[in-house]
């Protein structure tokens, strides 16, 4: 396969399944985890908690991460990365199977098993990633290490693309229980050759990992404690409550209300990802610069516009497919903005000795209360009468409360200490994509 990998670097051949990896592993996620699922769960007529539900598992199992770390040193990066990768694949056999089923006529107990089915999948994804980053990060020898990153990224953004290109274009020409079962193949596809990827990989030392009893007497100094760790943390919690539920509810009220098609949604998912791409762009040549706050500021400013273009579409209906591209542009532009300052300035404020808790800290926490934000609105969206249904003036609430936050947020930002300049980033490349990386900090490279 050398299309996938940069042919006049041989100094990255013999990491190559590596990369090979993140591109077939994008395959899954990106359709596993993202707005097919959630077109699927309308589709099988759950309600929108049901769906916060399945959509939050990935972040609500998050700190499962630091827990795994504990059975590093029995079983090694490897056996555990392998032990959470390969279960994930056969949990996605569930939806499969449902789409199949789907034309003789959805049941209750279908929309019972998906939500199951997706909690053991974000289980065993949240095992594996435990290990996966760290695994590499000491494979890698440290002279090709950022060109492998950004190789890394590259393959997974390649594949991504793709990914909602194959999944818009399913539901163009497909029925739709066709369109969802032809999209969970793919999916179940990808996760089993990237599990085989991984496995021509050699192992590295197992490592030591910092005690529950440090994390014990640590945490709430880092949580509570004066320094400049903390305001940011406590700001960067409120960011993903306030973001976090526009992507899953966002495409759930355009299926079950606004009843536009499952393709035209993808579409709008492209022009997401189109405008991380382009927000990334914007900010890579001045962020050094600037510093990271003006962008976090943006960021916030962002979410702002597209809620109050949210309410203007939902006052005024007929303008809001007009509205929906740019509003799918700008969300993309403001989460790409924010991941990529996310991490530069945690490198900032956190000294390299004292990274590790803090740091993990920070991604089990924001991807936690994150992940409660959709399944709290979900109960509060419920529509009354036909499921699936959404109401319409507590949805404008959820808007109007997204506005309020973000403008907290730009207050909030304005608190933040900060000295413009260049700081190496705290992992080379990968955060936008798999921003769960982060929480794999919590690992010493040291051997046993």
């Amino acid at each position: 396969m050398p299309f996938l990998t940069p042919s006049r670097d041989p100094a990255l051949h013999p990491y190559r399944q590596g990369l090979y990896f993140a591109f077939f592993n994008a395959l899954n996620w990106q359709v596993a985890t993202a707005t097919p699922t959630v077109l699927f769960m309308a589709w099988l007529g759950a309600d929108s908690f049901q769906t916060g539900l399945v959509y939050a598992w990935t972040l609500l199992l998050t700190p499962v991460q630091v827990a795994a770390t504990l059975l590093l040193p029995r079983l090694g990066f490897k056996q555990l990365t392998l032990a959470g990768w390969g279960a994930r694949s056969w949990f996605l056999l569930v939806p499969l199977t449902l789409a199949l089923l789907v034309p003789r006529g959805a049941a209750p107990w279908m929309i019972q098993a998906m939500v199951v089915a997706m909690f053991c999948y974000a289980l065993s994804r949240s095992v594996g990633a435990a290990a996966i980053t760290t695994w590499l990060q000491g494979l890698v020898p440290e002279p090709v290490r950022g060109r492998y990153w950004a190789t890394d990224q590259i393959m997974s953004g390649t594949a991504s693309v793709f990914t909602l290109l194959f999944c818009a274009l399913a539901f163009a020409l497909l029925s739709a229980p066709a369109a969802f079962a032809a999209q969970y193949a793919f999916s179940i596809t990808g996760a089993v050759v990237a599990f085989y990827c991984l496995r021509e990989l050699p192992d590295i030392e197992r490592p030591s990992v910092m005690s529950f009893a440090k994390i014990r007497a640590d945490t709430p100094r880092h949580l509570f404690g004066p320094g400049l760790f903390r305001p940011y943390l406590w700001f960067a919690v409120l960011y993903f409550i306030v973001s976090i539920p526009l992507v899953p509810f966002g495409a759930y009220f355009l299926k079950v209300e606004a009843g536009i098609s499952p393709a035209r949604i993808m579409g709008y998912t492209i022009v997401q990802y189109a405008g991380v791409i382009g927000a990334n762009w914007f900010m890579r040549s001045r962020i050094d610069r600037t510093g990271c706050k003006p962008f976090l500021r943006l960021s916030s400013g962002l979410i702002a516009v597209i809620a109050a273009g949210w309410l203007a579409g939902l006052g005024w209906r007929p303008a809001l497919p007009w509205l929906l591209p740019g509003l799918y542009l700008l969300l993309g532009a403001a989460t790409g903005m924010f991941s990529a300052a996310n991490v530069s300035y945690l490198a900032k404020i956190l000294p390299v000795p004292e990274r590790a808790l803090p740091v993990s800290l920070h991604g089990a926490l924001t991807f936690f209360t994150g992940g409660l934000a959709p399944i709290a609105w979900g109960l509060a969206l419920r529509g009354g009468g036909a499921v699936p249904a959404v109401s319409l003036p507590a949805f404008q609430w959820f808007f109007i409360v997204t506005l309020l936050g973000a403008l907290g947020l730009v207050l909030l930002c304005n608190r933040l200490a900060e000295t413009p300049g260049h700081v190496d980033p705290l992992l080379e490349g990968g955060w936008l994509l798999r921003p769960f990386r982060i929480v794999s900090t919590l690992i010493s490279p040291a051997k046993r």
